[in-house]
């Protein structure tokens, strides 16, 4: 097994009110959706089932078993639209400059050393498309539940000041179940 990331294995989509998630972040046949740091590709294989025709799924992460179970799971069922990709999202992506609709950051940012973030985010802003949609789902910063320790949760406020000197604009906060919220921003420019 190859060195994992901290979080590898685990995922916040049992958690989640998923018609919330993706209803807010309207998926429609077409859409071109980049899922950084996927793990084993939840969110992905949700995300292609809801962009249908020619949609596209990019998951990207460092965790090459999480990449390789996506893989197992889009050949066992014949899915087309996923495209995976192994690489670290703290360091430049191969992937198409602005050629992305939406892209999720799913319980990432709080792993990320504050220079990760900033490196993380110039890099989803250079291939988001312009209006594109940044998708963060974080822990609630509340002592109990699933998730990180407290301390190491980030508020949505928190999650704001972080994101928004990066070229975003905040579009809303969405409660996702008792653990998780989602923050969305639009790239402007």
């Amino acid at each position: 097994m190859k060195k994992m990331p901290v979080a590898a294995g685990k995922s916040s989509f049992d958690l989640i009110d998923r018609d919330m998630l993706f209803s807010q972040l309207q998926l429609t046949p077409g859409t071109v959706f980049l899922d950084l740091a996927c793990g084993g590709g939840r969110y992905s294989l949700e995300a292609s089932k809801r962009i249908t025709g020619t949609g596209e799924v990019h998951a990207v992460d460092l965790w090459e078993d999480g990449v390789d179970i996506l893989n197992e799971t889009v050949r066992e069922h014949h899915v087309t639209n996923i495209h995976t990709v192994i690489a670290d999202i703290t360091k430049p992506l191969p992937l198409t400059e602005g050629f992305y609709d939406v892209c999720l950051l799913a319980t990432v940012l709080h792993d990320l050393t504050i220079d990760e973030r900033d490196i993380t985010l110039r890099e989803v802003f250079r291939l988001l498309k312009p209006g594109g949609c940044l998708a963060v789902v974080e822990f609630k910063k509340i002592a109990n539940g699933p998730g990180p320790p407290v301390m190491a949760r980030l508020s949505d406020q928190e999650v704001k000041q972080q994101i928004m000197p990066h070229g975003f604009a905040f579009i809303g906060y969405s409660d996702l179940g008792e653990s998780v919220y989602l923050c969305s921003f639009k790239k402007e420019g």
